[in-house]
């Protein structure tokens, strides 16, 4: 009687777990399935495709985001252009376009930023990628880095320029953008941010570029940021800087490079590693070209100085 006693209660606690593991499994999975929710609903507000357009005398400014690109389209890209992968975010129909009404201009996009990265490689990133190697020896990813392709997808990219016939005329110049004007207080009319492409080098940094505007009465400002952080090796960051102050018949541009490894940041809060306008300051300057970008023909403008207009807004 005891061991039947016995069984009846190893049955019943058994009974009890069972009922206790199908509400766990019943509550993991409606918890899960929430949390999948919350999330397709974030990443569709996130990347809900917009276009914004804004007039600056005669120049139309367009800002256009969408979502990233199809694997396939993706697959097609890389055998294009030679590569054995691209960049896991790649935003390939981004674009901020500066577009004069003679048609010439310039614009950024995802695709010609990374034509300008080295499928080769050089010796330079090649003995990076070896360290990089040897630091990540237990990695599943490490050995897979070595190869004849930019893995970090570094690039020099610093716009496209637009137009057939007519085109911006790009000359060096010892004409510096007016940083300290930049940073007076002034009204801003417009600003975008457009992300182009992001990589997180399976899990070991951080491969982006994006570009930004602001637009103020007297004048708009772009950056164009390229921005490496490869753990325990490497940040580099490659900038373009582009500048016109209304009424003038000519852009200012600015290309430099960034880079010093991080064994020689001991110094900087790591913290700062990741955000590219703190760590800036501590990168040593390792190439800086200026050159002007002049309007065919290099005549004045007329009607820079008039207010800009209003922001046209198209959402998908």
């Amino acid at each position: 009687e005891p061991d039947a006693t016995r069984a009846h209660l190893m049955c019943a606690s058994a009974k009890a777990v069972g009922k206790s593991v199908l509400y766990v499994n019943c509550y993991m999975k409606n918890s899960r399935d929430s949390l999948l929710t919350r999330l397709a609903a974030m990443m569709s507000h996130t990347f809900k495709s917009s276009k914004q357009n804004f007039s600056f005398g005669p120049w139309k400014l367009t800002a256009e985001k969408t979502h990233i690109m199809k694997s396939k389209d993706i697959e097609r890209l890389a055998e294009e252009m030679h590569m054995p992968s691209l960049p896991e975010m790649l935003f390939g129909d981004n674009v901020l376009r500066i577009q004069h009404t003679d048609s010439f201009g310039i614009e950024f996009n995802a695709i010609d930023a990374l034509r300008c990265v080295n499928n080769l490689q050089d010796s330079v990133k090649v003995a990076c990628a070896q360290e990089w190697q040897e630091s990540r020896a237990d990695s599943e990813h490490s050995k897979e880095v070595v190869k004849r392709y930019d893995w970090t997808y570094t690039t020099d990219y610093r716009g496209t320029l637009l137009g057939d016939d007519l085109k911006l005329q790009v000359s060096p110049t010892t004409e510096r953008i007016d940083m300290e004007k930049l940073k007076a207080r002034e009204q801003i009319m417009f600003f975008e941010d457009v992300l182009l492409f992001e990589d997180e080098l399976h899990d070991h940094g951080v491969s982006m570029i994006s570009v930004k505007i602001r637009v103020m009465p007297s004048s708009f400002f772009v950056l164009l940021r390229f921005f490496l952080r490869v753990d325990g090796v490497l940040i580099r960051m490659n900038d373009t800087r582009l500048y016109h102050d209304a009424g003038k018949n000519y852009m200012l541009r600015e290309f430099s490079t960034r880079e010093s490894k991080i064994s020689a940041l001991q110094h900087v809060p790591p913290a700062f590693y990741t955000d590219p306008n703190e760590i800036s300051q501590y990168l040593p300057l390792k190439l800086l070209e200026c050159e002007k970008l002049e309007f065919p023909g290099s005549q004045s403008e007329s009607g820079m100085t008039d207010a800009p207009t209003e922001v046209e807004n198209e959402q998908t």
